[in-house]
């Protein structure tokens, strides 16, 4: 008598039993500790609850970099997997965001149910029928007066963006070298900003070229761009869905406008295409110019740091030759040459102003000139933090409770002081503190009007302010510990052991710990 194939209790092809009641999802099924199907039967974390998600990035980066030259073909029936779809759905509500040309809202979706959404567009994408719709246009304020475009897809789009990110991020992420750090798991803006301070410690790193791509996102080469994400990729849908949403097309006034080039800024895919197509920069550099400077880049902005004046010059000729090759072109006016010697001058990098200064410990201990690159908020991120906090207190919130204008300010305050915590900010720090003081200080004069006794305004410290729940700045300045340093990346003494030497302002008392920035 022949036992049924893979019966209840009988051994599986493996050589495990069978359970009858197998899910596996394609590379994500495994064998052992990690699969709780063969978890023993009292293990504390039986009914843990396993991310497939995740465990497939997990199997898709190994498997990428185990091969180099591994071009995968089978990605399109993962992108609409159920439970991929449903991490997209989660991230796109909980990034929130405006419709798109559909105006088909969120909150629209959640109305009429998430499950139904979901499965509709996993069908959408199963049988082939899935096409993009036109991005809505968008223009947001620049800081220097003029506007920047912002491509706005619909909800839906966002969803299968988002579900193709995580299903290719993983597999591109093994080729993206060090020197990249936007938009990237892992990697933030502070690690990026340590490397460009340690590269300019002492006599070294006195040059910097601060680029400037014009108009990068308009200018994507659809060729290019295709023949890198094919050095990976063989699946013609993804291929194919990817160069759909490449020639979607942007919808402003009520006319479409079909694109030739380039890819809309604010697409949640948008990212990702910039790094692949700008990691062949970062491959070339590494390769084939590293002895010139060190380069730094961040999604579009980059600085190579530089030694000498000659470096500085070669740097230039070299990275217009390897944009030459990718179809590129610097800025003129935007793209400057900076020296940093003796702090001579400084230059503006993702918000921050970085510039030398000399160590006065050292020239009162051994008369000995030495500089160290610091940085802090730049001129124009004070400005808009100033009138963010404008706008939140206007002459109408004086009619308002007090605690209500603070909630308001509160979020804006820590988020803009979490960001440059990790840099010397004290003294722009306290800048902003006293103009959110005066700010406050007005709007209690206002109130009072015409009842304000003698004296009463000196009451209203800043103290008095911070006793109400007020955010403050001042003392918040921290450093990031090496844990968050890249491995190759990580500094060789300790940050607060050479601001204790060096005497680097907005450094940490005494009395204060160090905090870890994420």
């Amino acid at each position: 008598m022949l036992a049924t194939q893979n019966a209840s209790g009988g051994k599986g092809p493996w050589g495990g039993h069978g359970d009858g009641n197998r899910n596996d999802k394609g590379m994500v099924a495994t064998r052992g500790a990690g699969n709780p199907s063969h978890r023993r039967p009292n293990s504390p974390d039986l009914h843990l609850k396993v991310d497939n998600v995740a465990r497939l990035q997990r199997r898709l980066g190994e498997a990428a970099k185990r091969d180099e030259g591994r071009r995968f073909h089978a990605l399109f029936d993962r992108i609409w997997r159920s439970d991929v779809l449903q991490k997209a759905w989660d991230r796109v509500k909980r990034n929130k965001g405006a419709a798109g040309v559909d105006a088909e809202t969120i909150a629209s979706i959640q109305a009429l149910g998430e499950e139904s959404f979901l499965n509709d567009l996993s069908k959408t994408l199963r049988t082939g029928r899935y096409r993009p719709h036109a991005v809505r246009r968008h223009w947001i304020p620049k800081a220097n007066g003029g506007r920047r475009p912002l491509g706005i897809p619909t909800v839906r789009d966002r969803v299968v963006q988002t579900a193709t990110k995580l299903i290719l991020e993983p597999i591109f992420e093994v080729d993206f070298k060090d020197c990249s750090y936007g938009f990237r798991p892992g990697r933030s803006t502070t690690q990026a900003l340590e490397v460009i301070r340690l590269r300019g410690i002492g006599r070294k790193g006195n040059f910097v070229f601060d680029a400037d791509i014009a108009d990068f996102f308009g200018s994507l080469d659809h060729t290019i761009l295709m023949d890198r994400v094919k050095r990976r990729v063989s699946d013609r849908r993804v291929l194919s869905l990817i160069k759909m949403w490449l020639e979607a097309g942007v919808m402003e006034d009520g006319c479409e406008i079909k694109l030739l080039s380039g890819t809309p800024q604010g697409g949640v895919i948008s990212p990702l295409l910039s790094n692949i197509y700008l990691s062949f920069l970062d491959e070339r550099w590494t390769k084939q110019c590293a002895q010139y400077g060190t380069l730094i880049r961040y999604a579009d902005d980059f600085v190579i740091v530089c030694n000498t004046r000659a470096d500085v010059e070669e740097t230039e000729r070299r990275v217009k030759l390897i944009f030459k090759r990718i179809k590129l072109r610097l800025h003129p006016d935007k793209t400057k040459k900076i020296e940093l010697t003796d702090g001579k001058q400084g230059f503006d990098f993702l918000g921050c102003h970085l510039h030398k200064r000399m160590s006065g410990k050292i020239w009162e201990n051994e008369r000995k000139r030495v500089y160290f690159l610091q940085r802090w908020p730049s001129k124009t991120s004070v400005k808009r933090v100033k009138q963010r906090v404008k706008e939140l207190t206007p002459r109408a919130a004086s009619h308002t409770d007090l605690c209500e204008t603070i909630a308001k300010l509160n979020p804006v305050l820590r988020g803009w002081g979490s960001y440059f915590a990790t840099g010397n900010a004290a003294t722009k720090f306290n800048q902003v503190d006293h103009y959110v003081w005066m700010r406050m200080r007005k709007l209690m004069r206002t109130r009072k009007g015409r009842n304000l006794r003698a004296g009463e305004m000196s009451r209203w410290t800043p103290n008095a302010f911070v006793d109400l729940g007020l955010h403050r700045l001042r003392g918040t300045v921290r450093y990031p510990g090496h844990a968050q340093m890249p491995h190759s990346e990580r500094p060789p003494v300790s940050r607060v052991r050479e601001i204790r030497t060096h005497g680097l302002n907005g450094g940490l008392n005494r009395n204060r710990h160090t905090t870890v920035e994420g």
